[in-house]
């Protein structure tokens, strides 16, 4: 069962999560995160790292968020989202999207 990154991280694509994944599951497109749940090893530690509280166990994805464990695992495949393996900052506005419930519409695949 691998984690699953849910529509909280839009435009939001806080990296803290990153910092503590001991196998670099995680790919970064332009404003958005997943995690590949091939690498990905159950270890729990992103979870509590997350702050706007996007990642769930594949088994525990909110009903209306499921559509996330098959984007995680398509756009985690794909060329242009990119490991990323160390912190970076938050985009400026991070903070302003983390009140926003509905961003699904704002989702960029970068060719996805």
């Amino acid at each position: 069962m691998a984690y699953i990154i849910t529509e909280s991280c839009i435009k939001c694509k806080y990296t803290d999560c990153v910092d503590v994944c001991p196998v670099d599951c995680f790919r970064e497109g332009p404003n958005f995160l997943v995690i590949d749940p091939d690498e990905c090893i159950d270890c729990t530690l992103c979870v509590a790292e997350c702050p706007v509280e996007a990642i769930y166990p594949e088994d525990e994805v909110p009903e209306e968020q499921k559509h996330f464990i098959e984007i995680n695992a398509s756009l985690s495949k794909h060329a242009n989202w990119t490991p990323i393996t160390a912190k970076k900052d938050a985009p400026a506005d991070a903070d302003e999207w983390t009140k926003v419930k509905e961003k699904f519409h704002l989702l960029e695949r970068n060719g996805a």
